[in-house]
Formats: structure tokens, sequence, C-alpha cells
């Protein structure tokens, strides 16, 4: 069995705080990977600018470029439609039946579990690493866990790490103002927004 993570987000645009998340959750759990994945279409409408998936997807995989153990997965930007979690882990499986998948997601939004599709599916095609956020508590992720499969809560870890100090929506801000994002983006990225014009208001 290979032990892999997958976070998954918009990643509009990645931040160093998605990166150390990855980091974090891969040598805690002790994961052989962790794979950061895009996605195409978010379900639900993308906060502020949108510079479009491929861009995304670049961004991300200029945020991991030779981070060891960190890698980006394009199935959700490859996949028509909207990108829907259940339907990755699905293919996932059907790719890698061997694989044991760890779901990494914040408290804020494991709390929104039961919204999405196929809740319950979900929680038994993986396993969830909840880092906890701001104005999200652990027993409110656990409850909203357990109200949809109490087997579930058995297969959920907190992640032992402080919290994520950068959004996506900080970094919008201060690009569309004109200010350096290098700091919460790393070079790499913030070359990138310059370069491509991104956030940039007007």
């Amino acid at each position: 069995m290979t032990a892999i993570g997958l976070l998954g987000g918009t990643f509009n645009p990645p931040h160093r705080g998605h990166l150390g998340l990855a980091l974090h959750a891969r040598e805690e759990l002790g994961l052989e990977r962790v794979e950061l994945v895009p996605a195409g279409i978010p379900p639900h409408k993308a906060a502020g600018p949108e510079p479009g998936a491929r861009m995304r997807l670049a961004m991300c995989e200029l945020l991991v470029a030779d981070v060891d153990g960190i890698s980006v997965n394009p199935i959700e930007v490859a996949r028509e439609g909207p990108s829907f979690t259940v339907d990755t882990l699905d293919e996932l499986h059907a790719r890698d039946p061997d694989e044991e998948l760890t779901f990494i997601l914040g408290a804020d939004t494991a709390r929104t579990l039961a919204s999405w599709r196929s809740p319950e599916r979900v929680l038994r095609l993986c396993d969830l690493a909840v880092a906890v956020r701001a104005g999200s508590s652990q027993e409110d992720v656990q409850a909203a866990i357990a109200a949809l499969d109490v087997d579930a809560a058995r297969r959920t870890r907190f992640l032992a790490m402080g919290p994520i100090d950068v959004s996506s929506s900080q970094v919008r801000e201060r690009a569309a103002a004109g200010l350096a994002i290098e700091q919460l983006t790393g070079a790499a990225v913030a070359g990138y927004v310059t370069e491509m014009g991104l956030y940039r208001e007007g």
C-alpha cells in the first residue's frame, strides 16, 4: 500500500500556507507524497478574480517545484464539468486500488462535508487529515463528520500544527494594490502573477 495525501482547493493563487500544510501533513502522517489537486471548475462560485484553471495549475506547479515529496495532480483540471471530490477519489481508486488516500483540508471546510456531493462515499474512499483554523473547533468538525459516518470519525486525524496565517484572498488583495506578494507565495509564483498581470485592479 502506498500512502498518498491529497490537498484539494481552488489555489487562487497557491501560497506558502498551502505548501506548509502539505509538508507538515506528509511528515506527521508518514505519507509517501502529497499532491496538490487544483479544482478545474470549482463546484461553488470561485472567490475573487478567476485567472482560469490552467493558470492556477501552473502556479501550483511553480509553488512545489523541486520540493521533495510534494507534487501537483492535474486530474480535476483535465476532467470536464464541476470538480467534485467524490469523482476525483473514484477516478484515483480506479487507477490504483492499492493507494491509501488521505484528504487534507482545513477545519472550516471539513465542517461543510454534509453539503458535498456524496459525502458518505467520500468518507469511505479516504481518510481525513484536518488542520484546525480560527473559527472552527475540533469539536465542531468531529460532530459534522460523525453525523455522516461514525466510522469516519475514527479515521480522522487532526494535524498538530499552528494556524495558517496567509490566505489566497490576502494575496489577491496585495496584488490588486500593487504590493509585493513574494513573502506570501514565494518568488516563482509572485513572478508569474506579475508576468501575467493577474489580480491587478482594472
